[in-house]
């Protein structure tokens, strides 16, 4: 109930009244009469508001009480919920670790150094109970004398990644291979006329002095000496001065020449040899519908084909080097889930490439005009290479593929990379590369 102007002054007079007394009433303008009747409206006013707070306070302590009612009944938050994350690990001594990330579903991947084995688990993945999959990799030194190398009664002595043998009286050679008194030495060319001359000789003060051509040394007794060539190619060998020839050293008469396997070729400097690229110089005969592909020391002919159709799935070959999926039936679930891009890839390595080694980046790019992904997804799909490779992520978009076993040739190894395409947690796409990779028998 609001009070107008008029009462609001009668209940202000009518408080002075009680204050200053009856004297006061006189002097106003008002009655007795009209102060009751002030009176009454005050008092149905308070009664008014009094009414109004004790239904607010009525609907206030409902709703607190519906709030509390609803918050009771959500679903207690799990406390025994896996973790997001597992423990760090650690790489092996003499060993190297593959993969940073801890979060469930990651890999991390272990390799031990040259002389080194893996033992434990070469790959554990992080868990949904925040574990880590396999047991601890260490890298155990593997002995160079298990082989028993030392021949002739001598012991072998191990060392770092390399053996030496201690050779009993009578015996020498890095295996204890030859006896001491008629051993010659190893880096001379022995009987074969072609590698022997006469040593050239002059009087000098009444004394004779012989000398060799370059390229052979003294052999003999000062009475019968002889010129013996010097095998330059066993010398550099012995002494471990490095090698004279990237491939194969053929000693001849006072000298020496450096020679390359079939399919390469020796460069200026007489020492190093270079494949030849029979695909780029047109030296290869691969027919019409084939594609050249070099490799170490030769070239392959290839000519990639796409899946067979099945069921709903069929691929049409779009270049000679990839399959593209044909338009897939809105309800077919397992078109959607087949690859989208099969892409064909060869790769020409030398034999035991220091490790590891990047061979191959996978990618992706958005169409203009059009969103790429929220996120990638890389893995190895298939092939025959297990435990050689190891696929991760290098940046958002990009994952690479990664030697961490060292490949000796001839050799040939393939690989199935794998990249998925999520948009909002919700797969979009899948594409793979198929890697084949030809190790040569040569380590150039």
């Amino acid at each position: 109930m609001a009070l107008s102007i008029r009462s609001r002054c009668l209940i202000l007079l009518c408080l002075t009244t009680l204050h200053y007394g009856h004297a006061a009433l006189q002097q106003s303008c008002m009655d007795k009469h009209q102060v009751v009747g002030v009176l009454r409206q005050m008092e149905k006013f308070l009664k008014g508001q009094e009414i109004r707070f004790t239904e607010g306070l009525r609907i206030m302590k409902s709703k607190l009480a519906s709030l509390q009612n609803s918050v009771s009944k959500l679903p207690q938050a799990d406390q025994s919920a896996a973790p997001t994350t597992c423990p760090s690990l650690e790489a092996p001594a003499h060993g190297t670790k593959f993969g940073s990330k801890h979060f469930v579903g990651h890999e991390v991947h272990f390799t031990c150094s040259q002389g080194f084995q893996l033992i434990g688990s070469s790959t554990r993945v992080c868990r949904d109970n925040g574990t880590w999959s396999g047991v601890s990799a260490i890298c155990k030194d593997i002995s160079e004398c298990v082989s028993n190398p030392c021949q002739n009664g001598g012991t072998c002595v191990e060392g770092v990644n390399q053996y030496k043998c201690t050779c009993p009286h009578n015996w020498s050679g890095s295996h204890c291979q030859h006896q001491t008194q008629t051993a010659p030495p190893e880096w001379s060319v022995m009987n074969d006329p072609a590698f022997s001359r006469r040593p050239r000789c002059a009087q000098i003060n009444q004394a004779q002095h012989c000398s060799c051509d370059a390229g052979f040394h003294m052999s003999g007794t000062s009475d019968n000496s002889i010129c013996q060539d010097v095998n330059e190619c066993e010398v550099y060998r012995l002494d471990q001065g490095g090698k004279l020839c990237f491939h194969e050293c053929v000693n001849i008469p006072g000298s020496y020449h450096c020679s390359c396997p079939v399919g390469y070729k020796l460069l200026p400097d007489g020492r190093t040899c270079e494949d030849v690229d029979e695909c780029l110089s047109q030296k290869h005969n691969c027919s019409r519908g084939t594609s050249c592909i070099n490799t170490g020391g030769s070239f392959r002919c290839v000519n990639p084909e796409c899946p067979r159709s099945h069921g709903n799935i069929s691929y049409v070959k779009t270049s000679p080097f990839q399959c593209e999926r044909n338009p897939c039936p809105m309800n077919s679930r397992s078109c959607h889930l087949a690859p989208k891009t099969l892409s064909f890839h060869y790769l020409s390595l030398p034999s035991n490439l220091q490790t590891p080694a990047t061979l191959f980046r996978m990618a992706t790019a958005a169409a203009p005009g059009r969103t790429g992904p929220d996120s990638l997804r890389f893995g190895i799909a298939g092939g025959n290479s297990r435990g050689i490779f190891v696929m991760q992520r290098s940046d958002r978009q990009t994952g690479e593929l990664i030697l961490v076993q060292q490949l000796r040739g001839p050799h040939e190894v393939s690989v199935d990379v794998e990249m998925s395409e999520y948009a909002d947690r919700s797969f979009q796409a899948k594409h793979v590369a198929k890697v084949h990779i030809l190790v040569s028998p040569y380590n150039f």
